[in-house]
């Protein structure tokens, strides 16, 4: 009994400790992200597609505030919402979407929150993050954008083609997460994907006292056959 007891109590306080290093890691990971990270870089004529997926980059051009999509059924703090997909055309042409945070739901579904663009669109650097479109694990959950000719456009969990149909041009596939500090966004907390580091010192705390009730067991148990 007593070799299983500090077996176990051993095993279970590795894995604890295991469990909090990765907590670590992961929220050094999660503050980088949140905070900007490497430097943003500017692709130049290389396609967004080819970058690694959260590269920062620099991009220089202008926005299509007329031809927005708004993407449903994104929640913050319990309220309802949507994320704001920009167009923005880069000096050589091309065209990416670029995501400028949460806004929250009017209340109305015929009531569409305002995000234009103050202003006529002129020449600007953004900074963002390079990502994929969102997507969602259940068919049932998606909707493409809005057939009629009225802009913004409403959808959830668009594909690729459709945004290229929706807006009648070509897209550099996925999109660009705008940075929480630049101008023009609306709510931006973006979080790297993966388990949060919460998790992890939930997993550690449990192990630990995995091998503390193993402690308290043996203890008891052997006091018990003493009294005897």
């Amino acid at each position: 009994m007593t070799a299983l007891a500090v077996v176990g109590i051993a095993v279970f306080v590795v894995c604890g400790a295991w469990q909090w290093d990765r907590g670590v890691a992961r929220q050094a990971v999660w503050q980088e992200f949140t905070t900007g990270g490497a430097p943003a870089i500017d692709p130049g004529a290389q396609s967004l597609e080819a970058l690694p997926r959260f590269t920062r980059v620099r991009l220089a051009g202008r926005y299509d505030g007329e031809h927005q999509i708004l993407l449903d059924n994104r929640t913050h703090a319990g309220r309802a919402g949507y994320e704001v997909l920009t167009p923005f055309e880069l000096q050589d042409g091309r065209w990416v979407l670029v995501n400028r945070g949460w806004i929250p739901f009017s209340g109305y579904r015929d009531r569409l929150p305002d995000a234009a663009l103050g202003g006529p669109s002129a020449s600007v650097t953004v900074t963002g993050r390079v990502d994929t479109l969102p997507t969602q694990g259940m068919a049932s959950g998606r909707a493409p954008p809005t057939a009629d000719a009225s802009w913004p456009k409403v959808t959830s969990y668009p594909q690729h083609d459709e945004l290229v149909a929706a807006l009648a041009r070509p897209l550099e596939s996925g999109q660009v997460l705008l940075d929480a500090t630049a101008a023009d966004g609306y709510l931006r907390e973006w979080q790297a994907p993966g388990v949060p580091p919460e998790r992890h010192f939930s997993y550690a705390a449990q192990w630990w006292l995995f091998a503390a009730t193993v402690a308290v067991l043996y203890v008891t148990l052997n006091l018990h056959k003493t009294d005897r």
